[in-house]
């Protein structure tokens, strides 16, 4: 279909149905964003240099000079590297929100622009093999999808980077959500809770990409790490679209 044809289709789906900004509810479609408005885009908090190497949260003035970095200094990481693309606030949340909670798969054209302008997203993609965070069961039916899934897919597509996508664990625990616990708690929750998938292949040479939606206190991505290398993955690094 050529270029011109797709933007009168998509000109006449935006009359019948208009773009509305997932995070105010105005008027989406008219900056680089389809799906938040001008004013909300320029709220999104994109992740630079300089920031943590573990969990990819920013360093900011006042902490230019310390490099401990609160969110993850306790984590005590199964993985090597981690990087992030936003900060999980206001407009960023309200995107992850939309993916994860209202089915709202159109948004991943939204993260698709903002992947594809993370410094050096396409060289920390590249040559890995990305392993989605995986849902239990019985939440991948209920919800229908695993954003982690979607995720590493799009992570992907955005960079045109030379990388596998491969469903390597599974989550053989349904724990509860963990929104609402501290660090000690997740980890407690998520103890056990992921196994090597069936005749998942590991090959110690090869690097592994664990993808999520969010870092948080990294104890889920930490728990996967765990399990990857207990199978004898041994260069393990981490992606998440937002932190938060």
């Amino acid at each position: 279909m050529s270029t011109t044809l797709t933007r009168l289709i998509r000109s006449g789906i935006d009359v019948v149905f208009p773009r509305v900004c997932v995070h105010c509810g105005g008027a989406g479609g008219d900056g680089r964003l389809q799906h938040l408005c001008p004013r909300c885009e320029q709220e999104l908090v994109v992740v630079r240099e300089p920031h943590c190497t573990v969990c990819g949260h920013p360093f900011f003035g006042e902490m230019a000079g310390n490099r401990d970095c609160p969110h993850c200094v306790e984590l005590a990481p199964a993985f090597n590297r981690g990087k992030t693309c936003i900060l999980l606030k206001g407009p960023g949340r309200a995107l992850v929100h939309a993916l994860k909670y209202r089915q709202a798969l159109h948004v991943l054209d939204d993260i698709a622009v903002l992947l594809a302008a993370m410094p050096d997203g396409a060289a920390y993609v590249r040559d890995a093999v990305l392993v989605p965070v995986p849902l239990h069961p019985r939440k991948l039916r209920e919800r229908g999808y695993n954003q982690s899934l979607l995720l590493a897919e799009t992570f992907v597509r955005a960079t045109g980077a030379a990388a596998a996508v491969r469903e390597l664990l599974c989550r053989t625990v349904d724990t509860e959500s963990q929104t609402h616990y501290d660090r000690r708690a997740r980890q407690q929750n998520l103890k056990n809770a992921f196994a090597l998938a069936s005749g998942a292949p590991i090959n110690p040479a090869q690097r592994f990409l664990l993808i999520d939606d969010v870092f948080t206190t990294g104890s889920t991505l930490n728990a996967c790490a765990r399990t990857l290398r207990r199978a004898g993955g041994l260069n393990i690094d981490v992606l998440t679209f937002g932190h938060g």
